[in-house]
């Protein structure tokens, strides 16, 4: 069937993304599901660091590449060998599927899936199929999804269904954002009462992780960023306090967990230097590979200190999803206020500069109605705010 899509066709382009565009919006192949497979139409998906990381080369990947790793659908079409997902239902992507055989999968989330990390590697899904091209030239599939576009054919493995009654823009943060922020307060921070909890980068991730630590009881939540309008967010959705890094290291602030959503070096040291004695730091973001920081070890062993690096907030994606759910229902986790803009696809070049510029929170793309056209012109007027982000979340 014929699509419509967000291509990546060069890393590494300069900046302004508005400019150069490394992005194209365009009609692309896209074939029938395997027998593992199904075929999803794409209502939102979110705009993620990890696509950014993509486009600027930090992340390199085979391309070109059809972007887009957290979004959400209605199943249109299923292969033979899946049997409980059906056509009609609303599903959550899931950007590291599993393939429940090997070692890894065993950990329950502690380390990712080896078979689905080496086919997310090369741009195929988990089986080694692909399924995208363009006048006949093969297009990689990013992390198994490739959500920036008006259909995608994933396997069985990358997605986890949801009530229809879960928004398609909710439903969509719950696959990237939510596992990965909350997961690493559920997953593996885990607070007990009086625990103290500290995020650093208060991206999509960053902020939901405040939104869950909020939403299971912890009581001093401290939000790091800084642009000051991130911090006057993050006290809304439930942080305590909030500080830029310098003001943090005046401060002299010191907590048992401390989280790191920023992928930078920088972030990861003040995320340390954070840490109390006996505490854990807690690394979720994803810096440029050559990057490195600097520790002392005498601390780690002489204050007990604990380092732990969680990849996708150590999720098991069918497990951790319906608890989400569960909580966005009963009202604990309005994923709904980390939306920061709601966009057409035509748009996704000049979304990638706000999310370098760090200005977004999560900018969504929404299809159906808002839908950009195969030329990429957005059907949508300027960027939507989204409302109610100003009111304080009791």
């Amino acid at each position: 069937m014929r699509i419509t899509g967000a291509v990546l066709e060069q890393s590494g382009r300069p900046r302004p993304f508005a400019g150069s565009r490394p992005i194209t919006v365009c009609e692309l192949e896209l074939g029938d599901p395997g027998p593992t497979e199904v075929l999803v139409a794409i209502e939102a998906a979110g705009v993620c660091h990890s696509d950014l990381s993509v486009v600027d080369g930090n992340r390199p990947r085979p391309l070109p590449m059809l972007l887009g790793h957290e979004a959400a659908g209605t199943v249109l079409a299923t292969g033979e060998r899946v049997w409980d997902v059906r056509p009609g239902q609303r599903v959550v992507m899931s950007f590291l599927p599993r393939c429940e055989q090997c070692d890894a999968c065993d950990r329950q989330g502690q380390l990712p899936c080896s078979a689905g990390t080496h086919t997310n590697n090369a741009g195929e899904l988990l089986h080694h199929s692909g399924h995208l091209s363009r006048a006949g030239e093969p297009i990689r599939h990013h992390l198994g999804v490739s959500g920036f576009a008006t259909h995608a054919v994933v396997d069985r493995a990358s997605v986890v269904p949801v009530g229809d009654d879960v928004p398609p823009e909710v439903a969509a943060l719950f696959g990237c954002a939510v596992l990965t922020g909350g997961g690493a307060v559920l997953n593996v921070a885990n607070p007990r009462p009086g625990d103290g909890l500290l995020v650093i980068g208060l991206g999509g991730v960053g902020m939901a992780a405040v939104l869950t630590a909020k939403a299971i009881g912890v009581e001093r939540i401290i939000a790091v960023d800084r642009l000051p309008e991130k911090l006057a967010l993050a006290r809304t959705l439930g942080a305590t306090e909030a500080y830029t890094p310098e003001q943090l290291s005046e401060a002299q602030v010191r907590v048992r967990y401390v989280i790191e959503c920023a992928g930078h070096p920088s972030a990861f040291e003040t995320a340390y230097a954070a840490t109390a004695p006996g505490g854990t730091t807690i690394t979720v973001g994803l810096p440029a590979p050559q990057a490195t920081v600097t520790l002392n070890p005498l601390s780690i062993t002489a204050e007990a200190r604990t380092v732990v690096g969680s990849y996708l907030g150590s999720a098991v994606p069918a497990r951790d999803i319906p608890r989400y759910e569960q909580m966005w229902r009963a009202g604990l986790l309005p994923v709904e206020h980390l939306i920061s803009a709601r966009i057409g696809l035509g748009e996704i070049n000049e979304a990638m500069d706000q999310l370098a510029d760090g200005k977004a929170v999560r900018q969504v793309i929404v299809f159906g109605a808002r839908q950009t056209d195969p030329e990429g012109r957005p059907a949508t007027a300027a960027l939507a705010a989204n409302s109610g982000m100003d009111k304080e979340i009791s």
